[in-house]
């Protein structure tokens, strides 16, 4: 008999101490990320996978002749792009990802009254930048040294957000479209210019491109509501987002 009560005592201590301790590993356990961690993975990807998609390696500042190509007008037209923009001589727009300035140094001279934030996270990049701004005597772009989960930008700062084939290599798009809606202004616009995934004839790799239900899905998750994609380039979607009103 008292072997028994020893062992009954027992039993209900040690059922009090894994309750206490599956209590403590609930309280303390990290809430679940947005993002998962695959060990296999593509090799132009870096195994992060965000709502199913595979975020890309991102190109290095030793790439950067490929973003100044002579080719690049031809084969992307971004004049167009830029005259669809309807932009006012008073807006100012975050270039997010902007490398050596290619876009950002194009839309410049359109902003008289305006300016350009030239925001990346590689210096090198942005120290080609400001060699060209000097170069070209362009004085309303303005660099600014974001990190992967920081656009650097103040709230309301912004009327439009551009990303150019940059949004698809985001190690942290959430946070990063987070502080991109944080930073506009109240009727800011977003456009988003990626490849077009849907189709596998345009000869960019899988993870460089995005179909537009992906990226739809993936603005509206930071309160960003499609408002009309433009046809007008000859291998990427062109998408305007703006932030919805709560």
């Amino acid at each position: 008999m008292m072997i028994y009560r020893v062992w009954h005592f027992l039993a209900i201590v040690g059922l009090i101490i894994g309750c206490w301790l599956v209590d403590t590993a609930a309280t303390t356990a990290s809430p679940s990320s947005v993002y998962e961690q695959r060990a296999i993975h593509s090799p132009d990807g870096i195994g992060k996978y965000y709502m199913g998609r595979e975020i890309a390696k991102f190109m290095g500042h030793t790439g950067a002749g490929w973003l100044e190509r002579p080719s690049r007008e031809v084969e992307e037209q971004p004049s167009k792009l830029i005259n669809s923009l309807n932009l006012k001589s008073d807006d100012v727009v975050a270039d997010i990802g902007a490398g050596t300035g290619y876009i950002s140094l194009q839309i410049a001279p359109l902003l008289t009254d305006g300016k350009v934030f030239a925001v990346d996270i590689q210096p090198e990049m942005l120290e080609i930048l400001e060699f060209f701004t000097q170069e070209k005597n362009i004085t309303n772009v303005e660099p600014i040294l974001a990190t992967p989960d920081n656009p650097h930008l103040l709230p309301a700062s912004v009327d439009l957000a551009l990303m150019v084939d940059a949004y698809h290599e985001f190690e942290y798009p959430q946070e990063v479209m987070q502080g991109i809606v944080k930073a506009l202004k109240p009727g800011g616009r977003v456009a988003l210019v990626e490849y077009r995934g849907e189709n596998p004839f345009i000869m960019i790799k899988r993870l460089h491109k995005m179909t537009q239900k992906q990226v739809k899905e993936e603005m509206a998750t930071v309160g960003l509501t499609w408002r009309e994609t433009k046809n007008i380039l000859p291998q990427q979607h062109l998408m305007i987002f703006e932030k919805s009103h709560l």
